[in-house]
């Protein structure tokens, strides 16, 4: 027959005042130190089988000739036995191939489910929101530009009718040197990126960067954004912040085509929607 100490009773009730009152029962002693809240919350929901078959993929994703299974489980410091399970479910469910070589590497089942929703659209779905709580907060049009052949493009917008902000038509292609956008994107190039932008500007004459620009793009990355007047309309000045995604370039930039109103008192100046902006950019941002 099992008996039950008193201190594996304690009722939910009980635990829950005990908490409340920042203790323990006091029945039930702590021997070991408390986790710090960030280790906790990421061994709360551990899955190892997860955890392994992810290992393999982006071991082979490293790999350009494939790996043998037990070069695999010398790499990860696993068992034969179980990296043989994990590759043969992989294998199954074609994300891994096993070649005639008795070597194993990735399918494209993985580039066909990246794609099944175009990465532009799933981009513009998730920006719309934010795009939206920049123009409410910050009352100011806002636009969303990504690289289409090295060419900056308008690609969506956001504005509160009742405002009546410049926009900038969807569609739009910009130039490189004189957008708060262009700016962006060349600050976080590199040379080889930015010779290769200007060649798409003007195909077979390629511009070359004035020589204070390239001061103004370290400025720029220094400072993680650009603030510049229009070159194309008075009383606009052009805020842009990069949006980096999951391997740390820019894949995009949002601007924001800054005019100060004169018939509502108390918006947000032009700091405090650079502020908003970077906000935004660091929302949509995809560092891991």
């Amino acid at each position: 027959m099992k008996f039950w100490r008193k201190a594996d009773c304690v009722t939910l009730s009980d635990r829950q005042r005990a908490q409340s009152a920042n203790q323990l029962p006091a029945d039930v002693t702590q021997s070991e130190p408390v986790m710090d809240q960030e280790a906790d919350d990421r061994e709360r929901y551990r899955a190892p089988a997860l955890d392994k078959g992810l290992d393999i993929i982006e071991l082979l994703a490293a790999t350009a000739d494939g790996l043998s299974r037990a070069e695999i489980a010398k790499a990860l410091a696993r068992s034969p036995n179980e990296i043989y399970r994990m590759l043969d479910r992989l294998v199954r469910r074609n994300y891994v191939r096993r070649t005639p070589e008795d070597r194993y590497e990735l399918t494209l089942r993985l580039f066909e489910l990246a794609h099944a929703r175009p990465p532009l659209n799933r981009l513009i779905n998730q920006a719309t929101p934010v795009l939206r709580s920049f123009a409410l907060r910050a009352e100011q049009a806002v636009h969303l530009v990504i690289r289409d052949r090295n060419i900056p493009v308008v690609v969506t917008r956001w504005t509160v009718p009742a405002i009546g902000t410049f926009l900038v038509r969807v569609g739009s292609r910009l130039g490189l040197l004189h957008t708060g956008s262009g700016h962006v994107f060349m600050a976080f190039a590199t040379p080889e990126e930015r010779l290769l932008m200007l060649e798409e500007q003007d195909p077979g004459n390629p511009a070359s960067l004035p020589p204070d620009l390239n001061n103004r793009l370290d400025l720029v990355r220094q400072q993680g954004h650009e603030m510049m007047p229009s070159a194309r309309v008075s009383g606009v000045s052009n805020i842009s912040v990069p949006i980096f995604g999951p391997l740390g370039t820019v894949i995009a930039a949002l601007t924001c085509p800054y005019t100060q109103r004169l018939d509502k008192q108390g918006t947000p100046d032009m700091q405090q929607a650079l502020t908003l902006l970077k906000q935004a950019g660091r929302e949509l941002s995809q560092h891991p």
